[in-house]
């Protein structure tokens, strides 16, 4: 699996949002947009306006970041998307919610998608009873998520459930018995993308994507 061993700070700084890459920190003084609110680089300052090609780019590059995928897969997930004879744009979105490590950060169990994707690939999840480490996995309705019954495991998700999460998005249902486990109930829409990147212009992507 692909990963950014770079600052992430500076992903959230060059898109100008935050895209909560890290966690709790990202709510916290501590997060670097707060202090700097300008693009990483010598030149950060004094960027000029942007062209039409460079907001169609900074769209997809936001939505890459804030779910932690790589140019491969959002190709992917395009054609995917294309393929549908529903919305292009809406589709993308609902491909991107539901991927597991989405879904693992979006039920609780962990601050981030980051850890989200780390806690899957250490296998401390199973898929409909099967044991899955594949972070980019896209759910179906009716599939469910559970914790494995191992003490490491179930200690992570029980931290990060004590930690105020996120409200569970309507597409899914959560139940927090011993071990705790998750379902999708249904295809998640536009309308359940996560709230911290609902203003994302999925127009704007898709000109980017097929032209």
């Amino acid at each position: 699996m692909a990963r950014h061993l770079n600052s992430v700070c500076k992903l959230c700084r060059r898109e100008g949002i935050k895209l909560f890459l890290k966690g709790s920190r990202c709510d916290s003084p501590k997060c670097a947009i707060e202090r700097r609110d300008f693009a990483p680089g010598m030149h950060g300052h004094r960027r000029g306006k942007p062209s039409e090609y460079a907001v169609r780019l900074r769209e997809k590059q936001k939505l890459k970041r804030f779910y932690g995928i790589f140019e491969r897969q959002f190709r992917r997930y395009f054609e995917l998307a294309s393929r549908a004879p529903e919305n292009t744009g809406e589709q993308l979105l609902s491909i991107m919610e539901r991927r597991l490590d989405n879904v693992v950060h979006r039920l609780g169990w962990a601050t981030s998608r980051a850890a989200a994707r780390q806690m899957v690939t250490h296998g401390h999840f199973t898929l409909n009873g099967i044991a899955c480490n594949i972070p980019s996995l896209l759910l179906k309705p009716g599939d469910t998520v559970a914790v494995k019954s191992r003490p490491r495991g179930l200690q992570l998700v029980k931290l990060h459930l004590q930690e105020s999460p996120p409200p569970v998005p309507d597409y899914m249902d959560r139940n927090e018995a011993e071990p705790p486990t998750g379902r999708m109930t249904r295809l998640p829409t536009r309308g359940d993308v996560d709230p911290r990147i609902q203003e994302i212009r999925e127009q704007l992507i898709i000109e980017f994507a097929g032209r």
